[in-house]
C-alpha cells in the first residue's frame, strides 16, 4: 500500500496518482504510525498540519524506516523533514528539498502558508516564501526585474510574517525606486508567478507510482528506540 499526505500544496493530488496510491489529508501526529500499522509500504510527505494540530513527529519517520517502509518527503512540512531526517534513510525530493539540506533555507515558515479549508479545495491565502523567492529569481534572470525591484521585492517577502505575505503586500511594503510602478509589478508577479512547491510535489508523486509496492530491508546503520514515552502516546 503507498499512502501520500497531501493537501494546500497538491489539491488535485488524487487525480494525479495511479489507482494503487492513496492520497490522505496533510498529516498531523499519529498519521504515519497509524499508515504503517495498516501496511504502508511507501510513504509520501507533502503537506502537514502545524501550529493548532500537533504536526508529525520525527520519532514517527523513524518509525516507519525502521519497519522498511520508503518514506519521501517534498515540497512543505515533507521538505522540512526529509532534511530532518535524511540521514536514517528518508528521501527528499525537489529543489525546496535541496535548499533546507544545504542549509541555504532554515526557517519552518518559510514554506508556510494559510489556506481554506478541505471543502474550499484548500484556496491560497497567502504565498510561501518559497514559491516568492522562485518567482523573483526567475524574473530576474529574464531580466524582467531590475537589481534594485529584485533586491527590494526580496527584501519586503523575507521580513515578512507569513500570515500576511501576499503578492500584493510584498509590492506595498517594498522599497522601490522612484520610477518603478508598483501596479506594473503586482501584475507581473502574479502573471509569472511560480509554485515551486506543486512542482516539487508533481516529482514526488513520481517517485511514488514507479516506488516497488513491497518494503525494503530495515536499516543496520541505527536502531530504533521504542521509549516508554513511545509506547505510551502511540
Amino acid at each position: 500500500m503507498k499512502v501520500v499526505f497531501a493537501g494546500p500544496t497538491l489539491p488535485d493530488a488524487v487525480n494525479l496518482v495511479p489507482t494503487d496510491v492513496e492520497v490522505r489529508g496533510p498529516a498531523k501526529h499519529g498519521d504515519f504510525v497509524a499508515a504503517v500499522t495498516e501496511g504502508a509500504t511507501v510513504i509520501g510527505l507533502i503537506d502537514g498540519y502545524f501550529e493548532d494540530v500537533a504536526p508529525i513527529w520525527h520519532k514517527e519517520i523513524l518509525f516507519a524506516l525502521s519497519q522498511g517502509v520508503r518514506v519521501y518527503g517534498s515540497s512543505s512540512m515533507g521538505a522540512l523533514r526529509a532534511a530532518e531526517c535524511a540521514a536514517f534513510g528518508m528521501i527528499g525530493i525537489g529543489k525546496i528539498y535541496s535548499r533546507y539540506e544545504s542549509g541555504e533555507l532554515v526557517d519552518d515558515s518559510d514554506v508556510a502558508q494559510i489556506h481554506g479549508p478541505r471543502e474550499m479545495n484548500y484556496v491560497s491565502l497567502s504565498e510561501p516564501l518559497v514559491n516568492v523567492l522562485a518567482t523573483l529569481e526567475d524574473l530576474f534572470l529574464r531580466c524582467q526585474l531590475d537589481h534594485a525591484e529584485y533586491v527590494g521585492l526580496m527584501t519586503s517577502a523575507k521580513r515578512m510574517f507569513f500570515k500576511e505575505r501576499t503578492y500584493r503586500a510584498i509590492v506595498a511594503n517594498a522599497d522601490l525606486p522612484n520610477n518603478s510602478s508598483r501596479e506594473t509589478l503586482q501584475m507581473l508577479l502574479r502573471k509569472n508567478a511560480i509554485n515551486q512547491k506543486r512542482r516539487d510535489a508533481l516529482e514526488l508523486l513520481d517517485a511514488i507510482a514507479t516506488a516497488d509496492d513491497r518494503r525494503v530491508e530495515v536499516p543496520t546503520a541505527w536502531t530504533f528506540a521504542s521509549t516508554r514515552q513511545w509506547r505510551k502516546i502511540l
